[in-house]
């Protein structure tokens, strides 16, 4: 069943006159005719009955007449949602987010976005970084911003660094550590931790604090960054945390040492999907803006690697003189 047949059927119940109807559809009669014929032996009978003095509906033709209207209604929806959208360029994009990156990193990235690109109707998801590489995946986002420290770079995937961040610990100020410089894990032994369930290093730190055997009874978990402070600030033990989420005026943070640990935040694609303009409008954003005070890495090694290769034909010239 096409749509033209649909069309051609609800105008010639109307005028009950083949004339008229092509006249109406701007087609020739023959042609009506012959959609009208099609589409009756798709349904299996006849839906006018035709005679000199008149045409009308037949048994089947009333039946039908109702769904086919149904049918005609949706296709004109559709074709003027379809309309409206592209008239309006909006581009809908969906960005996923981790959830334990600091918000204030990505203020002005998201306000920036909606600023310049009017047009993009941006939807944001906040998960841990697992699941939004799944969801990346699956085709369920356009892009995402995640670390994931401790997995290799999956080979379906693009990354662009967007800029790094070591990991501190969170302490009461009047904590034993709290007046150093540093934490070492060793240091750290006897102490309550407090859990972050969302942590791309937890499975690692954990090892890193038995082969070191740093002992540390976990006495809370949270998902939420600012429960976990919180706890800290009231004395309940120590968090392990990014030190852009580490801001709370009731706890000090100070840098992890023995080993030091850090993340790379990434701007992930999927390779060979096709992207939509607003997907590289965000792009663009996301190389434009200065990550805690730097240009994006990815920029930076862009730069590098530009130097290095204008630096190459100076030294040739130099060896060949």
């Amino acid at each position: 069943m096409q749509m033209h047949q649909v069309r051609y059927f609800l105008v010639l119940a109307e005028e009950l006159n083949f004339t008229r109807s092509a006249a109406r559809c701007n087609v020739t009669q023959p042609s009506l005719t012959r959609a009208i014929q099609a589409l009756e032996e798709e349904l299996g009978g006849a839906l006018f009955h035709r005679d000199h003095a008149s045409t009308r509906l037949t048994e089947l033709g009333k039946l039908v007449q109702p769904y086919l209207e149904d049918v005609h209604r949706g296709a004109e929806s559709a074709r003027r949602k379809a309309r409206e959208f592209t008239e309006s360029k909006v581009m809908p994009l969906r960005l996923g987010l981790m959830c334990t990156i600091a918000p204030t990193q990505l203020l002005d990235f998201v306000h920036a976005v909606r600023v310049n690109h009017p047009m993009v109707r941006l939807q944001i998801i906040d998960a841990a970084a697992a699941k939004l590489q799944e969801e990346l995946l699956a085709g369920e986002l356009d892009l995402a911003i995640y670390a994931m420290p401790m997995v290799p770079p999956d080979p379906r995937l693009h990354y662009l660094p967007l800029y790094r961040e070591r990991y501190v610990i969170v302490l009461r100020p009047d904590h034993r550590l709290a007046a150093g410089k540093a934490v070492c894990v060793r240091d750290l032994d006897g102490e309550h931790y407090l859990s972050r369930t969302n942590c791309e290093y937890d499975a690692q730190a954990s090892q890193v604090f038995e082969e070191q055997r740093a002992d540390c009874e976990t006495v809370y978990e949270s998902e939420r960054d600012d429960w976990i402070l919180a706890m800290a600030a009231a004395g309940m033990g120590f968090g392990f945390m990014p030190e852009l989420s580490a801001h709370h005026r009731g706890v000090v943070a100070l840098p992890l040492i023995e080993p030091e640990l850090w993340r790379e935040v990434t701007l992930v694609t999927v390779r060979g999907r096709h992207y939509s303009a607003a997907a590289g409008s965000l792009v663009r954003e996301a190389m434009r803006k200065r990550w805690n005070g730097r240009p994006a890495l990815a920029v930076a090694a862009m730069a590098d690697e530009g130097a290095k290769a204008a630096a190459l034909p100076r030294r040739r010239r130099a060896i060949s003189k």
